[in-house]
């Protein structure tokens, strides 16, 4: 969970910094840019509806190492436009540009990592569920189209 904290700390420095403004500013990039990240949400949704029910033996894998929850939040689209659309939504302290960024990041900093730890006791606490395979695939099914129906309902405001 801290690797992927710390990949979001990074995809919000990234955004503030504006480099994703700048990708975007490129002519074109804009439409592949979001052909992509709709790709990326369509095969997430699919692996999440078909995700394989939790089995017994699946609390001795190893977990996810550091290097892999910063990955996962770097490369992550749905992380980059929550971020732009914070950044360039509004302005917390005007006249006052950085002082503004750096008040967002420590917000959202802070938001992440509360939901990450909220998520991480919600999954603990459900994982008797996730075992049972119907169930499982009742609520793997339900993210999937949530998954979607959050990325349409973006589009459409």
């Amino acid at each position: 969970m801290t690797g992927i904290d710390v990949g979001m700390a990074g995809v919000i420095a990234i955004t503030a910094s504006g480099v994703v403004g700048i990708l975007l500013a490129v002519p074109g990039a804009t439409p592949v840019i979001a052909a992509l990240a709709g790709a990326y949400f369509l095969y997430l949704a699919y692996r999440i509806a078909t995700a394989p029910p939790l089995s017994e033996n699946s609390a001795e894998r190893s977990p996810p190492s550091f290097a892999a929850g910063i990955a996962l939040s770097l490369i992550n689209p749905k992380g980059y436009a929550a971020m732009a659309a914070l950044f360039s939504g509004f302005v917390l302290i005007p006249q006052r540009l950085a002082l503004d960024a750096a008040a967002k990041a420590i917000v959202l900093a802070a938001i992440i990592a509360a939901v990450n730890i909220a998520w991480l006791v919600a999954g603990t606490a459900l994982t008797r569920f996730l075992r049972e395979p119907r169930a499982n695939r009742a609520i793997n099914v339900a993210f999937a189209v949530l998954l979607l129906a959050s990325v349409g309902f973006a589009l459409l405001l």
